[in-house]
């Protein structure tokens, strides 16, 4: 039989547990609720350049791909040797 001491203790921590995903649960929402207005504004952009003729969607693709690429400093030559062994492996 299990000491009374124990099983009070796994269940405050269950309990505790329990209360630390509702909280994240209820932060994680709101701060997707708060980045909506911006996800929103980012596709209305997107389509205006779209709509007005100025890039294509494949052109903002690879401009942002450009952009991520350039903002985490990967080092395009490694980058470029990998793409090439991968291409060999898959051709």
């Amino acid at each position: 039989m299990k000491p009374v001491l124990s099983v009070i203790e796994k269940e405050s921590d269950v309990q505790q547990k329990e209360e630390y995903i509702t909280n994240y649960i209820k932060s994680l929402v709101a701060v997707e609720e708060e980045m909506e207005p911006y996800k929103e504004h980012k596709r209305e952009l997107k389509k205006n350049y779209i709509d007005n003729g100025w890039l294509t969607k494949d052109e903002i693709s690879l401009a942002v791909k450009a952009y991520r690429l350039m903002k985490d400093d990967i080092d395009m030559e490694q980058l470029m040797d990998f793409y090439d062994r991968v291409s060999k492996t898959i051709s």
